[in-house]
């Protein structure tokens, strides 16, 4: 299978990508990113590209492909639910359109959050936005859409969260992980988790479109 990967130089995105090449029947990962991700393999492409608002100049490159997986997100913080749902719902939804256009037997992967508010009415602003944007990615000519709900996610063969407060947080609870892992283990997934179930959705489907965390341990372990 050939697979779109967005997001690859973030925490989830990392895992995501080791997963990909790691897998015998990938036979490409295309990045699209800003920049680089210093990775070097034989079937990994990367193509470089600023505005993630536009794809018609790069449209010819992005034809072709099985899968999306889409780990693109930023933290709420600080931020009003205008700038917010543009780096969220809009980004998503520029990038989503153009591949149903150009894919429409494509598989979309899209990494959302626990508690998202599929009504879109609720309290939380994030969970409004992330929401809203679920529900418009179902309505996209896919071939199948599934929305990833993680929680807590362990960074498990050295990724790095790109932004810095979580970077203190996951460096202050790693001496945690082992004993969260045994403690809460339906409410635990790890980077590994996350690649492996996002491959087992394009190759075998889910029953629901909708991942939380224990559909996506378990889509996770189909793979094993």
């Amino acid at each position: 299978m050939k697979i779109i990967l967005f997001g690859a130089s973030g925490m989830v995105g990392q895992g995501v990508l080791r997963e990909c090449l790691a897998a015998p029947d990938v036979d490409q990962v295309l990045v699209v990113g800003r920049s680089t991700t210093g990775v070097t393999h034989p079937r990994l492409r990367e193509l470089l590209h600023q505005d993630f608002f536009d794809y018609a100049s790069i449209e010819p490159a992005l034809k072709g492909y099985d899968a999306c997986f889409f780990c693109l997100g930023v933290s709420a913080g600080g931020m009003d639910e205008s700038r917010y749902a543009h780096l969220t719902y809009d980004l998503t939804l520029a990038a989503a359109g153009t591949l149903a256009r150009l894919n429409p037997a494509m598989v979309f992967v899209y990494v959302s959050g626990a508690g998202t508010d599929s009504s879109e009415q609720g309290r939380s602003m994030w969970a409004r936005v992330k929401g809203r944007t679920e529900n418009a990615l179902q309505r996209l000519p896919f071939r199948a859409v599934y929305q990833f709900r993680p929680g807590f996610i362990e960074p498990v063969q050295g990724e790095r969260s790109k932004t810095p407060s979580y970077r203190l947080i996951y460096g202050l609870s790693r001496p945690l992980f082992p004993l969260l892992r045994r403690l809460f283990p339906r409410h635990m997934l790890s980077t590994i988790d996350m690649g492996r179930a996002m491959l087992s959705v394009v190759r075998h489907g889910a029953p629901t479109a909708v991942l939380e965390i224990p559909d996506i341990q378990a889509a996770a372990r189909r793979n094993d």
